[in-house]
């Protein structure tokens, strides 16, 4: 889901990077255009070269931070537990409280929010709107990033809160909740501002005429939709928020975030830099509002309904994603959703066995599982496949797999740091199952997942990686997501069914990402042209230090919109031009 530095390195080497500046506070719009206008044209000028580029450092490193940055992250998150959340003041209520979040790792966080009294909060969104629209496109770029800027020098605190929300390992949480996340909501404001600014302000017309030109000037006018809603996830409550968040803000749109309710506290402090921000830059702070909503309740849908909403962002299962789709988009709102895939990987042959096989482990292993980008069905010819160490059986490449996940699992106190906790009920029910959808499946258990010990958190419920083989028949098992710490490993009659099952069921049941291994040239060719038809993002022969799991900000799509997995990417073009409409006024000039 987002690129990882090696998250086995618990103290992690200093990338050179230095820390972002941010403007002194109480800065007024100009001092942020001002400041940040460099930035917008750096950042830019690698979005349309899809280079390497990141404003923000992964590296928790105290010589990127500062020493005692982290020190004092976790402080502030303690100070946030077992009380009311104090950062939303103004913010319209209701009276009443919610919250009920407790950590995957086990205990319980104790912060309640306001609720939001939606008919006033919807209310001063609009009221806020025609001075955040006058504004500008480049002015609002430029607040953006200094919300973005305040939120990195929050990381180590929002890390916590993600941890503590998602299950995630600390590291994880550092880079996935803090700078990927923060450099994918800059790479969003970039992107809405180059639409933005490909519609000229003003523009004198000349038509060819008889006696004289008819000459008019045309003035266009960049018009937000109306109000955004984000709908935020269990998992990633940063990294998937933050893309729709600043694409809708820096197109003109007020926001409301409506996170899920047992990961509130990560977009809670989020919401909070914004609305301080915006205050300092002399708007109103409704234009960005958090709606938290208790466990099973509705809120979500109720505020998709609303005519005030007229762009929706959602990443989570597919039964409300479809409902969204189906209802909000039938009311011709712009509806972005990302659900579950099935993703998969073809061996064909294998040029580097143990990167490989490494590569694989790690992909597996990282979070769980726990990652919309993570691997799912890996295909392979009943008959084996040729490596650079001989043939392998499929059973000996199961064998092999399974010992690269035991190197990188196998002792509890360093997998924890891989594997993080498992997030809810749900996933750690598909990890203990495993004997018994192979018994279903007619398949085997390769390798069971097993249960780890939690150094520091005892009531954590961490599970390492496990695989089950299955044969190609078997489309009832392997083409349903089975989510958490589960892998298939399916037998086919060759690399020709195991690319046409990889096209098909993405293409049927969608994905996020897809890979293949091969030393030949015409497989890799007709493996593109499968991921293609499929429409999915496709990886070829990780080795290294990059997985599959991984897309770079600036560089890589996430998602491609173009399966049942997700109908939008972050971050395209076609996610932020229609957050906005052009209204053009003309008028005739002298000849």
């Amino acid at each position: 889901m987002a690129q990882f530095a090696d998250p086995t390195l618990t103290r992690p080497a200093y990338d050179g990077s230095v820390t972002t500046a941010t403007t002194p506070a109480h800065s007024t719009a100009e001092d942020l255009l001002a400041a940040h206008g460099p930035v917008l044209d750096e950042a830019a000028a690698a979005l349309a070269g899809r280079t390497y580029y990141s404003r923000y450092p992964e590296s928790p490193s105290p010589r990127v931070y500062g020493e005692g940055a982290a020190e004092a992250g976790l402080a502030a998150y303690d100070g946030l537990l077992n009380s009311p959340y104090a950062g939303l003041e103004g913010q319209p209520t209701d009276g009443t409280s919610v919250g009920d979040e407790v950590s995957p790792y086990g205990p319980r966080l104790g912060v309640s929010y306001p609720r939001l009294d939606v008919d006033a909060g919807l209310a001063a969104a609009l009221e806020a709107l025609p001075a955040w629209r006058d504004a500008g496109a480049r002015v609002r770029a430029a607040v953006c990033v200094e919300i973005i800027d305040r939120i990195n020098k929050r990381s180590f605190e929002i890390a916590n809160a993600v941890m503590h929300t998602s299950g995630q390992p600390f590291v994880m949480s550092f880079q996935a909740g803090g700078p990927h996340a923060q450099d994918r909501a800059l790479e969003a404001v970039v992107a809405a501002l180059v639409e933005q600014e490909r519609v000229p302000a003003s523009v004198v017309w000349e038509k060819p005429g008889r006696d004289a030109p008819i000459r008019m000037q045309k003035d266009y006018r960049i018009v937000p939709r109306g109000v955004g809603l984000v709908i935020g996830c269990n998992t990633f409550p940063t990294w998937n928020a933050y893309p729709g968040l600043f694409a809708s803000l820096a197109t003109g749109n007020p926001v409301v975030v409506k996170p899920h309710p047992r990961a509130i506290l990560p977009l809670a402090i989020s919401v909070a830099v914004c609305r301080a921000v915006l205050a300092e830059a002399g708007f109103s702070p409704a234009l960005v509002q958090l709606a938290p909503d208790a466990d099973g309740g509705v809120l979500g849908a109720e505020l998709a309904l609303r005519p005030e909403v007229a762009i929706i962002d959602y990443t989570g299962g597919p039964g409300f994603g479809g409902w969204l789709e189906r209802e909000a988009g039938g009311l011709g709102k712009s509806v972005y959703t990302e659900k579950a895939g099935v993703n998969s990987v073809v061996v064909d042959s294998v040029g580097d066995l143990r990167g490989a096989l490494g590569n694989l482990a790690f992909s597996l292993t990282l979070y769980s599982g726990q990652m919309c980008t993570t691997p799912q069905n890996i295909y392979l010819p009943r008959d084996g496949v040729e490596t650079d160490e001989g043939h392998l059986s499929f059973e000996e490449f199961g064998s092999r797999l399974s010992a690269a996940i035991e190197r990188l699992t196998g002792e509890d106190t360093k997998a924890v740091e891989l594997l993080g906790a498992t997030v809810n009920d749900g996933v750690r029910a598909n990890a203990a199952g495993l004997a018994g959808l192979a018994a279903e499946a007619g398949g085997t258990v390769v390798r069971d997942s097993r249960m780890v010990a939690h150094p520091a958190y005892a009531d954590a419920v961490v599970r390492a990686p496990g695989i089950v083989s299955v044969d190609v028949s078997r489309e009832d098992v392997y083409t349903q997501e089975c989510f958490g710490p589960v892998s298939f490993l399916i037998g086919t009659a060759s690399t020709e069914q195991s690319l046409a099952q990889l096209a098909d069921t993405i293409r049927e049941h969608g994905a996020m990402t897809a890979a293949v291994y091969s030393t030949s040239e015409p497989v890799l060719a007709a493996a593109r042209e499968a991921a293609a038809e499929g429409g999915v993002a496709l990886s070829e022969n990780l080795t290294g230090a990059v997985f599959v799991n991984q897309t770079a900000a600036f560089s890589d799509y996430h998602g491609t919109g173009a399966n049942p997995a997700a109908n939008a990417a972050y971050t395209d073009a076609a996610f932020v031009a229609n957050r906005f409409r052009v209204i053009t006024s003309r008028r005739h000039l002298p000849a």
